[in-house]
């Protein structure tokens, strides 16, 4: 098959085969590209879909965008089962097998010292979502049968933001504590920002969105430690992903 080169990771070498139906970006099954002793996972895809201009306007098109996200993911999943992946930058082309070899030589010292930090280390993401309500600043929907002062309405508008701010305090004191105690576990951790409820579709309010590096032979601890703090504080939900590729700490490497 003919066409431009997507690359999807750069690894040590390794035995263990992917397996056999997988396909990548554009349908095209991925191959191993050895060279200088690391090896670039990689596929062909058609020049009328990823040259520079086609590339571009595809990225705007969220259906394409969505289905090519989720092969170029499935690609890295499969070698997170079987080694220790650098993913690169969904997108990343090269015209052919050459121009990959250059892209290696010309970072192979970063390529090696990032691999080898790396190794059979896997990313775990962790977030918190206070599922506290906000205070309702609506006024009341029918007149109470009782009239309530003014004095009698301030104080009870009182009572429930201090009431409120007592159950973030709380929320923020165990998210942060969390954080604290899996990255003491952990071999590094990054703070991302937290996520838009709007774009995530997740309920309540995101305060912790996190990635802690682990090696792969601790993972099963790793996880029983966050499954211990579920349900620990009412109004509280966590949630653990992964094992992923060490996205979060490939550092500039990550960025072609």
């Amino acid at each position: 098959m003919t066409g431009l080169r997507y690359v999807y990771a750069v690894c040590h070498p390794f035995g263990t085969p992917l397996q056999a139906q997988l396909a990548g970006v554009a349908g095209d099954p991925p191959r191993l590209l050895h060279h200088h002793g690391l090896v670039a996972v990689v596929s062909h895809v058609p020049e009328r879909d990823f040259a520079e201009e086609p590339l571009r306007r595809h990225l705007e098109d969220l259906d394409w965008l969505t289905g090519t996200v989720r092969a170029h993911q499935s690609v890295i999943d499969a070698l997170t089962v079987v080694t220790t992946p650098l993913p690169l930058r969904l997108g990343t082309v090269f015209r052919d097998d050459s121009g990959v070899r250059v892209m290696i030589e010309e970072r192979e010292e970063s390529f090696r010292r990032t691999l080898d930090r790396l190794h059979d280390r896997v990313e775990w993401g962790v977030k918190v979502y206070a599922e506290t309500a906000a205070p309702d600043r609506a006024e009341p929907a029918e007149t109470p049968a009782k009239p309530v002062s003014g004095r009698d309405y301030l104080r009870q508008r009182r009572q429930s933001v201090r009431s409120h701010e007592e159950m973030w305090q709380q929320a923020e004191a165990f998210a942060t504590q969390l954080h604290e105690t899996l990255s003491g576990y952990a071999e590094d951790a990054r703070l991302h920002a937290p996520q838009n409820p709007t774009l995530s579709g997740a309920s309540g309010q995101n305060i912790l969105n996190a990635a802690y590096l682990v090696p792969r032979g601790e993972s099963e601890e790793f996880v029983e430690m966050v499954d211990r703090t579920k349900g620990e504080l009412p109004g509280m939900r966590v949630e653990l992903t992964g094992p992923w590729a060490a996205y979060s700490f490939a550092g500039e490497e990550q960025q072609p």
